[in-house]
């Protein structure tokens, strides 16, 4: 997933169009791609994937994503990805990712290679020199007061111990390269979210399992990553039995023990956040201009009336909320 995207998304405001897609479905379909963006700002997620993502209907999503394409926010690159090699590519338009600082490199003229990829991207050692001599040879930096050197705040805080434990740079003595292993599950089951496997928790345990299988063998990097997919994969097929019972006996407790008269304030606090987010219950109850945060305040004051809450029952299963409301004499 690209945080930039995400956070573009999270900022682009949507224009309303008559006849078109409300604001907020629009909203939901630019973050699932956003979601699902890499680094390079491109996604593929197929359509049943966004269907299962925002819960809408195939059509209205084939919808709303051409309405996505004119309104200019993503593009079709043309490129298909998949097994089927039918999945479309999107690409985000106008997402500012990290900036970089330039590094000046000196070439032997001598020596130069004219077919090079980097030839129009080095100085030439005219240029080189002439700005030696008149930087006393210091490598130009980005000004601190540039905008291409602002962090958002929130990348400011992403320092969750799963992204911390599994940083590249603390990567680079080792076999895994979390990129690779990326695209290799997202090459070989387009429609799985490669974040769902690294975050559960068996993977460190297949990771040392897998280690311990291979650590006679000597097999490179690429290959040790091209395994480990399949590996993972599988690994998949065997928990998720076990992942399904486990839910399902959760659920059903949760049913027995959720009948109560009203909501308790965590409740409230959580709920009123999701149906803020909600496409149908926001598209009825929000105002104009208003934010989720505002939308939610006021459905927090809502839900503590048992009445009310009890009306919105319905929105509420939607949700997540597996008990009953008992209502009120």
């Amino acid at each position: 997933m690209s945080l930039d995207a995400t956070n573009w998304a999270w900022r682009k405001r949507q224009v309303q169009k008559k006849g078109g897609s409300l604001k907020p479905l629009k909203k939901l379909v630019l973050l699932s791609l956003a979601d699902r963006a890499g680094e390079d700002h491109c996604a593929y997620p197929s359509i049943a994937r966004l269907v299962e993502d925002t819960e809408m209907e195939r059509k209205t999503v084939l919808k709303i994503i051409n309405e996505l394409i004119e309104d200019g926010l993503i593009v079709d690159t043309g490129e298909r990805k998949g097994r089927t090699k039918q999945v479309k590519v999107y690409q985000l338009v106008g997402v500012n990712g990290r900036e970089t600082v330039p590094i000046t490199v000196l070439l032997d003229s001598e020596k130069e290679d004219l077919n090079s990829t980097n030839i129009g991207t080095l100085l030439d050692i005219k240029e080189s020199q002439q700005w030696n001599s008149s930087n006393n040879g210091t490598v130009p930096t980005i000004p601190l007061k540039s905008p291409n050197n602002s962090v958002k705040e929130s990348q400011q805080r992403d320092t969750e111990s799963f992204k911390e434990s599994f940083n590249e740079s603390k990567n680079k003595n080792t076999w895994l390269c979390l990129k690779k292993l990326r695209e290799e599950i997202a090459q070989a089951n387009p429609d799985l979210n490669p974040m769902d496997l690294f975050q559960s928790s068996w993977f460190e345990r297949e990771k040392n399992a897998f280690e311990r299988f291979n650590e006679s063998k000597q097999l490179c990097d690429d290959l040790m990553v091209y395994h480990f997919a399949d590996w993972l994969l599988n690994a998949k097929g065997k928990y998720q039995p076990r992942e399904h019972v486990q839910r399902a006996n959760y659920v059903g407790q949760a049913q027995h023990s959720s009948s109560a008269a009203h909501l308790t304030e965590k409740q409230i606090s959580a709920f009123s956040l999701k149906l803020a987010h909600h496409p149908e219950f926001a598209g009825f109850f929000a105002r104009a201009g208003e934010s989720y945060e505002q939308l939610a305040a006021r459905i927090a004051v809502k839900l503590s009336d048992p009445s009310q809450a009890k009306k919105w029952e319905s929105y509420l299963t939607q949700v997540g909320f597996n008990g009953s409301l008992r209502g009120v004499a």
